[in-house]
């Protein structure tokens, strides 16, 4: 059944104007800077489409005739900047392996541009299957459309003489109070460091050891709260079979290195073995996804091709102006400049190789269409994973292990048949092309798993789908510029884990770059034929189970019960610190709402049965203040430290206590965070709305 749309504006209404552009090209500057470095530090990075969206409506504010629409544009275009930056979980290996020295400006800034339009462009045929006819709850899109509609309805109020406080300023306070909280609380954490933001218990039972995780975000919580209870439990599922089942026994039979801490040995194990299970059940559960996901996305297709194709004057007047997309001939025209791009790109990569000019030429042609054929598929499951999870918790980096895996078989069956690999220049150049080709495969994975998230905002809000697809496929190329300078920069400052740009360097304060690690590892141990299949085979089988498991469930309770096949894999990939806070979320939004239908049910004097929505919605409002609050002082920590560690300063310019005080920070996270769901609750169920007829 099609979903209720929601409109809030009419299609009068400027969208995509110069100056939302222009501050939009400005925001994703400064968030892609920040993005790249905070993961190249500690492998995570923020999303960027809700902190624009809070700055855009702050600065538009001054003018008079801005309205929702623009202000959704600005986030839309910013949101680039917050997923094209998952680059640097790969790109950094071509340093790491020798064979780049710095980062190329044009080969950089192509392959970014390229890749991150490719994605703009296949998740078009999706939207109608995965945005308009879907049932998915696209956590931080949905959030993102409550703020600007807050946002928007608030200002009318103010500009009406007279004006009383009602539903909509309620609702802006709860968003501002879940903002200020959450801020607040991500200050004290990751800046002040005065309370963890997350902590482990370890457990040893015989040779085995596992974890209990904690982890005190409260964005996640938020996210947790929007996704429901079906994708929290299937996330569950995941992290039991990871950290009760596969942790437990693999370090129960394996030897840790000599003066290797237990906890150091157990995360060894996860990351290097288990996480390669999740990355098969997350590969054979795109599959099925997208298996499931063909006939809509035809059927959908079909249709735009046939309103867009028809020449009767009539009904184009009566096509919805939230229907339509880019048409096909304009898809066509940015289709073909990306192959250009993408053709000059990779030439002048393959170009300067020691092999055969046929070689070169086959690799060219394999290279993009490796890209593009496996972008088409990722981009089909990272929106997928963005719509259970939101962007910020999506795992793109398991779609980078399995594009480079991918991109590794496909280059090494080619390059064995001319020998390439009987020296060590052909095998590291080898390398070098499947770590390029999966570049582009993850610039698509990014901005498809981020595109979705943005249309089901427009979409809420009443936005024109083509004007957001233009706005974001400017944002890719805009946040491409910044790619390689800062990356280059960043570089020259401290050298990535095993390549550093001088000899005389500290490689104690080199970058880690974690996932660009374990990606160049995996291809070096595939030209090397060190590779263990074993975990990832094991994974796909794992994933299989999860399939069927899931098909019996929907069937037998009519599909009131479901295990999402992608949600337990990501269950197993993610770390858990990151998992604990969504489940927890979704937990306590079930149970909320429970509640609700409970209260009502005994129609208890003073409360009606518009009360349970209208509760609910006001917990929808705070659970995005929440993912506001934390996403927001994520950008004003990551400048605080790019502008200090830029100027010569501190690498952690906020802290107020050293690392000797983690223990007593753990507890007050924890007290905090126990203290947050409480008030959380609280807020919900002691709030009663007065419902206008």
């Amino acid at each position: 059944m099609k979903p209720m749309q929601n409109l809030t504006a009419p299609p009068q209404l400027p969208e995509l104007t110069f100056r939302g552009m222009f501050l939009g090209m400005l925001i994703t500057v400064i968030f892609t800077a920040s993005n790249v470095y905070l993961g190249l530090k500690v492998g995570l990075t923020f999303s960027s489409s809700i902190p624009a969206a809070v700055i855009s409506m702050a600065i538009l504010r001054m003018f008079k005739d801005s309205n929702i629409l623009e202000n959704n544009m600005v986030q839309t275009q910013a949101s680039a900047a917050g997923t094209l930056s998952a680059i640097i979980f790969i790109l950094p290996g071509l340093l790491m392996i020798g064979y780049w020295q710095s980062f190329p400006f044009w080969e950089t800034f192509l392959l970014c541009a390229c890749g991150g339009s490719l994605g703009v462009l296949f998740t078009i045929p999706l939207r109608r299957a995965m945005v308009v006819n879907s049932t998915l709850p696209y956590p931080e899109g949905r959030a993102a459309a409550e703020i600007l509609k807050v946002g928007s309805d608030l200002r009318k109020e103010e500009n009406t003489p007279g004006h009383k406080r009602t539903a909509q300023a309620s609702g802006m306070k709860d968003i501002v109070s879940g903002t200020a909280l959450a801020g607040f609380i991500s200050l004290c954490a990751n800046g002040f460091h005065v309370m963890s933001a997350e902590f482990s218990y370890w457990i040893h039972i015989g040779k085995s050891i596992t974890q209990i995780p904690m982890g005190f975000s409260m964005a996640l919580l938020g996210a947790g709260y929007l996704i429901g209870i079906t994708s929290g439990i299937a996330i569950l599922v995941g992290t039991v079979l990871a950290w009760v089942v596969f942790v437990p026994y693999l370090t129960s039979v394996m030897t840790p290195v000599d003066g290797q801490t237990a906890a150091a040995f157990a995360k060894m194990i996860w990351a290097q073995k288990v996480r390669f299970i999740g990355a098969g059940c997350i590969g054979i559960a795109a599959i099925w996804t997208l298996i499931t996901l063909a006939k809509p996305v035809v059927d959908g297709i079909k249709m735009s091709m046939a309103v867009i194709r028809s020449n009767d004057s009539a009904e184009k007047r009566e096509l919805h102006h939230t229907d339509i997309d880019m048409t096909p001939k304009s898809v066509a025209i940015v289709f073909i400049a990306i192959l250009i791009g993408l053709a000059l790109t990779f030439y002048s990569f393959v170009s300067s190789a020691p092999i055969p000019t046929s070689l070169m030429v086959i690799y060219i042609i394999v290279g993009i269409a490796v890209a593009v054929l496996m972008g088409f598929f990722v981009a089909a499951a990272c929106g997928y994973m963005a719509g259970l999870i939101g962007t910020s918790a999506s795992p793109i980096s398991g779609i980078g292990i399995l594009g480079i895996i991918v991109s590794s078989l496909v280059v090494l069956v080619i390059g064995s048949s001319y020998n390439i690999f009987i020296t060590p220049e052909g095998t590291k150049f080898a390398t070098a092309l499947a770590i390029f080709i999966t570049s582009v495969i993850v610039s698509i994975a990014s901005i498809s798993n981020d595109n979705l998230q943005d249309l089901k905002t427009g979409y809420l809000v009443g936005a024109t789908p083509w004007k957001q697809q233009v706005a974001l496929i400017l944002g890719s190329v805009i946040g491409s510029f910044a790619i390689a300078p800062v990356l280059t920069l960043l570089y020259q400052a401290y050298g990535f884990t095993g390549a550093l740009p001088r000899p005389d360097m500290d490689p104690t304060q080199a970058l880690a770059a974690p996932q660009a690690t374990l990606m160049t590892t995996i291809a070096q141990g595939i030209f090397s034929s060190n590779l263990d299949w074993n975990f990832i085979l094991f994974g796909i089988g794992i994933g299989i189970a999860a399939i069927i498991i899931n098909l019996i469930l929907t069937k037998a309770t009519n599909q009131r019960l479901s295990l999402p096949p992608l949600a337990v894999g990501m269950g197993i990939y993610l770390p858990p610190t990151l998992e604990i806070p969504l489940v927890i979320g979704s937990v306590m939004g079930y149970g909320i709402q429970r509640y609700l239908r409970q209260r009502a049910a005994k129609r208890s004097p003073g409360y009606e049965k518009e009360d349970v929505e209208a509760c609910n919605h006001h917990g929808v409002l705070f659970a995005s203040g929440l993912i506001v609050g934390e996403s927001l002082m994520g950008v004003i920590i990551a400048m605080i430290i790019v502008f200090s560690v830029t100027s010569g300063g501190s690498e952690d310019p906020l802290a107020l206590v050293g690392k000797n005080f983690s223990g007593i920070a753990d507890w007050i996270g924890l007290a905090v965070f126990a203290a947050v769901i409480v008030s959380f609750i609280g807020h919900v169920l002691h709030t009663k709305y007065t419902i206008e007829k």
